[in-house]
């Protein structure tokens, strides 16, 4: 690790504010697909485009720290290799959540029924559950252990990673849905990390389209 004397050490309260997108996400899953009118295509859609970024999103989310946060803590704090091996395992859980929801979403836009609804719904629900509970130790254990081990540059590495592997559709939505839980200087830092190409797509295009989205959808 580099001298954490000459090198500042990460800022980890960025990562509460991203887990807030999943909570506020999946809190609001059987009021939003609740109240979708199943002949309102249009709606149906908007609904579908949310969650199908969100789980994108959690995706990466997941896969950036598997990569780059669990082995560095492993390697710097040995004696707390079993809480972070611990923590790190919950992944599995999540993920079987995580694609049974995707699944359910699938269904419901091909085929949105009630039942399916109340299906995605469900699983949705399972999925906040599972996910709430890692959250919650991530956020703290995890967190002020990385604090401490991992250089802000290294922490910037995750946003990084997010943004190459994102496989969702509509990436100004995912970064607007973070922006909007950060601080003014922690969007300096995201935006000091993002590739300039998508810094300036964001402030000139990708803003409006966000906000034209969650106006919409929040309606």
């Amino acid at each position: 690790m580099a001298d954490a004397h000459t090198i500042p050490m990460a800022d980890t309260s960025d990562m509460i504010r991203v887990h807030r997108v999943f909570r506020e996400a999946f809190a609001a899953a059987a009021p939003l697909i609740g109240s979708t009118d199943p002949s309102d295509a249009e709606r149906v859609e908007l609904v579908h485009a949310y969650y199908f970024n969100v789980l994108a999103l959690l995706h990466g989310h997941h896969e950036g720290e598997d990569l780059l946060v669990w082995p560095r803590l492993l390697e710097r704090a040995p004696e707390e290799a079993e809480m972070v091996q611990r923590i790190a395992a919950q992944h599995g859980g999540v993920l079987v959540a995580l694609e049974t929801a995707e699944a359910r979403l699938a269904m419901w836009k091909s085929a949105p029924t009630v039942d399916h609804a109340a299906t995605l719904a469900a699983a949705l629900a399972v999925l906040g559950a599972e996910l709430a509970s890692h959250l919650d130790e991530e956020e703290r254990m995890i967190l002020p252990l990385a604090a401490r081990c991992i250089t802000a540059p290294e922490w910037g590495e995750l946003p990084e990673h997010g943004l190459k592997t994102f496989t969702g559709d509509k990436v100004w939505l995912v970064l607007g849905l973070i922006r909007e839980q950060m601080r003014p200087e922690q969007i300096e830092v995201m935006d000091a990390h993002m590739p300039p190409p998508v810094v300036d797509f964001w402030y000139g295009v990708g803003q409006g389209q966000f906000d034209e989205f969650v106006a919409a959808l929040r309606h």
